[in-house]
């Protein structure tokens, strides 16, 4: 009876400590796996302090958070924080009314906090022109190319660090009885969007987008037609091979079907989990005809926008939730575990202290080659209105390339066109 009695006891001051405690609602995309770490993300916030009780909500895909969280916003029951991918940044910051920035929710919360401390390739993504953080990183990817050892040593090949090399290995790996030399996921993001970045190329006019909504699309250029005619060339001869939009062609790669894959960093795991081979991981090749030293890829993945619109106290436990998030423990153990990138310097410094990239050989070709230089207006990213729209129709228009039923040049010009079009009515929506 003492027992039941102190239990209850007990169980009713848990009770009132836990609805004592300020409630902060987290939004996010992250299934499965991911969101199993997101939920202990937000129990170790929570068992840290007492004060806020933050509540991570599982909403779909990215497309269907982001969507809710607009639904929301205008029913005035939106979330604390809502995760939107990179392509949305254009939007989020377009509902200027709606978001409460990153930088601005920490002073105004008063929690230390410095800029300097995260990655650069990574934050200057997510800030304003004067170099202001808009929303805080989470889970943050750049593409790299990974590739079977075992394939590359029966041709006697390094991994290709140019794209002349590519074609010479990817013929090598033909003649040998492979299927195909590489193939690629992501082909907007991989192909042209980093494709550009690296080659120091702009995507678009107005720094990519960066200084204005009058914003032209510019990924037609000489380069880009060379390069995507230059695919085309090989998906003929079986040196390259297109296999989807997104990640689809990914278990071609993992069957040994092709003996390279460039895909994101955050598929680390996936591949280390389906390849029953031995595999590396390379930076992106580069035209060593275009360019004689690569600039740094441009990111993938989310961010964690704070939305308006909650009592101003709330906010000091999100900006103590960031804070916490940031931390080079949680930061680590997070980008250890995904794949994804570290978003600060010391997760970075942790993870190498911890033997984490020895053990794990190529995990840190991600951020050697995102942090190899300053970025360049051409390489800083994209911040484009209607930027999912436009990926839609550079993906209809390139697997027209891919066919046979378009030049190269004629399928970049049509998806700039049509991109066009969905600029200029986001410009007259947000102007």
């Amino acid at each position: 009876m003492i027992r039941r009695t102190l239990g209850l006891v007990l169980a009713a001051a848990l009770s009132s400590q836990a609805q004592a405690a300020t409630e902060i609602e987290w939004w996010h995309a992250m299934g499965g796996e991911l969101g199993e770490k997101v939920n202990a993300i937000a129990d170790g916030f929570n068992k840290s302090q007492n004060e806020y009780l933050l509540k991570p909500v599982f909403k779909g895909n990215y497309t269907e958070t982001m969507t809710a969280a607009v639904a929301a916003f205008r029913a005035h029951q939106q979330p604390h924080i809502v995760q939107v991918f990179e392509v949305g940044t254009a939007s989020m910051m377009a509902a200027e009314g709606a978001v409460y920035p990153t930088w601005e929710l920490m002073r105004d919360a008063g929690v230390t906090f410095d800029p300097n401390d995260y990655l650069s390739a990574v934050t200057g993504y997510y800030s304003s022109d004067d170099g202001k953080m808009l929303s805080m990183p989470f889970n943050s990817s750049t593409p790299v190319l990974y590739y079977n050892k075992t394939a590359l040593d029966q041709v006697h090949a390094e991994p290709p660090k140019t794209w002349e090399e590519m074609g010479q290995v990817g013929q090598k790996l033909i003649d040998a009885g492979y299927k195909c030399g590489f193939t690629t996921g992501w082909q907007s993001w991989v192909q042209l969007e980093n494709f550009s970045a690296r080659h120091d190329q702009p995507f678009a006019s107005n720094n990519n987008g960066f200084s204005g909504l009058d914003t032209e699309l510019t990924f037609n250029g000489a380069a880009q037609v060379k390069h995507i005619d230059q695919l085309a060339q090989w998906q003929k001869s079986g040196i390259f091979s297109y296999g989807g939009r997104r990640s689809d062609s990914a278990p071609t790669f993992y069957s040994g079907e092709c003996a390279m894959y460039m895909g994101s960093s955050a598929s680390y795991a996936g591949v280390k989990n389906n390849a029953g081979f031995a595999f590396g991981v390379a930076p992106l090749p580069y035209w060593k005809s275009l360019i004689d030293t690569p600039k740094n890829t441009i990111i993938g993945g989310a961010t964690l926008w704070t939305l308006r619109g909650h009592p101003q106290a709330d906010y000091k436990g999100v900006a103590e939730f960031f804070n916490y998030l940031s931390s080079p423990a949680v930061q680590s153990d997070w980008h250890q575990f995904t794949g994804y990138l570290p978003i600060t310097h010391a997760a970075a410094d942790l993870t190498r202290q911890q033997g984490f990239y020895e053990r794990n050989p190529g995990t840190d070709v991600a951020i050697r080659q995102m942090t190899a230089g300053q970025p360049s207006a051409n390489s800083k990213g994209l911040r484009l209105g209607n930027f999912v729209q436009i990926r839609d129709i550079i993906n209809e228009e390139l697997e027209t390339v891919w066919s046979g039923n378009s030049s190269a040049q004629e399928a970049l010009d049509r998806a700039a066109e049509r991109g066009n079009k969905l600029l200029r009515k986001f410009e007259r929506s947000n102007g």
